[in-house]
């Protein structure tokens, strides 16, 4: 009779809207193209990865050129010598406006600036730490989706036993309430059983919210309706983590670690923003060819002015000497950003190396978990059985039974959360210790039906 109420609960809970996938790989491909999150790092490693390309800009060629033309009034008459009749000297009254046309051209090349090369390195250590914060983001992804596809089961089953223990209360409710009618029992009995039967139906409605909710929270990550999912297997392989060494995972951790590596890069473009700092102190230098050609001629006239054209080449030096504390401010200032870089990449380091030995104990809890609960279940059948055959020849009583009914109900609870938060720790593990990857969400796929 369990059977059949198990298996009625679990039609009740179907519903008919559009599936975003049946299982987990299906919903991390949905997330894979449709997360915010993980969209956001990936245009964050992009707008960092441009400064690479700004830095190095820096220390290549620039070329510019201008065109300026001008007109001017004067207000009175300028006399100048006609170049096409030397000797001869040309009254500009009534010439009009005075128009003038300006080209130049500019190429100039960093010879020596230290500041720049300092700052091309930081660029550098900033793009690849951005990188490992969007592999950071890409396992985070993994964990996100397994963790939201793995509620919406473990809250289906929570409904499913919700459901499951309201009938069942609901036939001890019938059957105590029918016994007083015919006199065989007392009102106190049914007074227990409605009251039982009543606390069910509020946890039912309850379940049933909750798994509306955590539907809602896939469906944010997937970007699509969560619909009929599939389901954990029952012959759950329950193997220790690999290495079963926790000394092993810490030290891949440590040398893995996405989020933990990022912190490195961090570091290493603080310590390089120092030099370019410090570099403020140090002479530059750079060559320069410079380019003009000028003309001029009068509104009113056909006579023209030409400059000849002319190019400079040359070096130029630039040595600070004082810039009123500015360059001694910043190198204070990108100390203090180093080693608040320093104490961020030790906080990391200790966090992943806890939480590395956090989820592998958790593993080996998880397997011990899942086995007493899977035992803990059948227990509880077997107790339930014999408590309502004792009730019905008179050896227990109505609270014996609910109780009973109650007790199986928790451990079936227990049962659905230890086994899918025994797959969720080993994928958290790996997490840790950065080598969670796509073959890991495939390996737990295979694990449902």
């Amino acid at each position: 009779m369990r059977l059949k109420l198990l298996t009625l609960a679990l039609a009740l809970t179907a519903t008919s809207l559009p599936s975003h996938g049946e299982d987990l790989l299906d919903a991390y491909q949905q997330a894979r193209a449709n997360d915010p999150v993980l969209a956001q790092a990936d245009a964050t490693r992009l707008s960092t990865g441009e400064g690479v390309d700004q830095a190095r800009a820096l220390l290549l060629p620039q070329v510019s050129a201008g065109l300026t033309l001008s007109q001017s009034k004067s207000s009175g008459s300028q006399s100048f010598e006609d170049p096409n009749n030397p000797g001869q000297v040309i009254d500009t009254s009534g010439f009009g406006h005075t128009r003038t046309r300006d080209i130049n051209g500019q190429l100039s090349q960093s010879v020596f600036d230290f500041s720049k090369y300092a700052n091309l390195k930081a660029a550098h250590s900033a793009a690849e730490a951005q990188d490992q914060t969007y592999q950071a983001a890409l396992q985070a992804l993994f964990v996100r989706v397994t963790t939201a596809y793995f509620t919406v089961l473990t809250d289906e089953d929570q409904l499913t036993f919700a459901k499951a223990n309201e009938e069942a209360l609901k036939r001890q409710y019938d059957q105590a309430d029918q016994q007083y009618k015919v006199g065989i029992a007392a009102i106190t009995g049914s007074y227990q059983a409605k009251a039982a039967y009543e606390a069910a139906k509020a946890q039912t409605i309850a379940a049933q919210n909750t798994l509306d909710n955590d539907r809602e929270a896939l469906s944010q990550i997937t970007g699509k309706p969560t619909g009929d999912l599939k389901k954990l297997r029952d012959d759950l392989p329950l193997d220790p983590p690999a290495p079963n060494d926790p000394d092993e995972w810490v030290r891949t951790a440590l040398e893995s670690n996405p989020s933990l590596l990022a912190q490195k890069d961090n570091v290493q473009t603080a310590e390089h923003n120092i030099t370019a700092a410090r570099a403020g102190h140090l002479p530059t230098i750079s060559a320069n060819v410079n380019y003009g050609k000028s003309a001029s001629w009068y509104q009113n006239s056909d006579i023209h002015q030409n400059t000849p054209a002319s190019t400079t080449i040359g070096l130029t030096l630039s040595v600070p000497i004082f810039s009123g504390g500015l360059t001694q401010s910043q190198v204070r200032q990108s100390i203090y950003q180093r080693d608040a870089a320093q104490d961020s990449l030790e906080s990391e380091r200790r966090q992943v190396k806890a939480s590395t030995l956090n989820y592998y104990r958790s593993v080996l809890a998880g397997i011990a978990q899942v086995q007493s609960g899977k035992a803990s279940v059948q227990s509880g059948q077997e107790a339930l059985d014999a408590t309502r055959a004792g009730y019905s020849v008179g050896t227990q009583t109505m609270t014996d039974v609910l109780l009973a009914i109650q007790t199986l109900t928790s451990s079936e609870s227990s049962y659905s959360q230890a086994r899918h938060q025994f797959i969720l720790n080993k994928l958290l593990l790996k997490q840790a210790a950065g080598t969670a990857d796509l073959k890991d969400v495939e390996a737990i796929n295979a694990l449902l039906q």
